[in-house]
């Protein structure tokens, strides 16, 4: 898997992590292991540039993923995955520090960055929250991915709880 880390934030972010956690979901997924993804990690003031021109919404937001080969997760368990270009993935950390703040299981931004990199995945790789059984789906299967994640780490303490829009 060829995943690019690029911090543009000037705010000090656990890279590895994000790093690491791609990857998992990746793997998890079953998409194929000479993928691309690239994960950029910016300000407020440029995310809410991007929230702007790409969405037409104003303010920043967490994360903002932008699919290029559209591949999705192979149907079947024997099928061989498809090789391309999954795409970018844009993560605000100060957005992710006031999410993680005023989350129910109140955790760190890294932590809500960890979120934040799952479920930019899994809107490259198709999913999405718009109808509750699409929400249902996505938030369970982001879940599932983190906590699997956690546990390979041996990370104790409760997952953070999905605090994406």
């Amino acid at each position: 898997m060829s995943i690019d880390v690029n911090n543009e934030s000037g705010t000090e972010v656990d890279e590895q992590a994000i790093l690491d956690i791609a990857r998992y979901a990746l793997a998890r997924m079953r998409i194929h292991p000479l993928s691309e993804l690239s994960v950029i990690v910016v300000d407020a003031a440029a995310m809410e540039q991007l929230h702007v021109q790409w969405m037409d919404l104003s303010g920043p937001t967490d994360v903002m993923s932008f699919p290029m080969d559209e591949l999705r997760p192979p149907a079947k368990d024997d099928d061989e995955p498809p090789q391309g270009l999954l795409g970018d993935i844009v993560l605000c950390p100060e957005v992710a520090a006031k999410q993680g703040a005023e989350a129910p299981t109140q955790h760190s931004m890294d932590e809500e960055l960890q979120l934040l990199t799952v479920h930019g995945v899994l809107h490259l790789l198709g999913y999405d929250h718009e109808e509750p059984d699409e929400k249902a789906e996505m938030f369970g299967l982001q879940a599932a991915i983190v906590d699997g994640w956690r546990a390979e780490k041996g990370l104790t303490g409760p997952s953070p709880a999905p605090t994406v829009s």
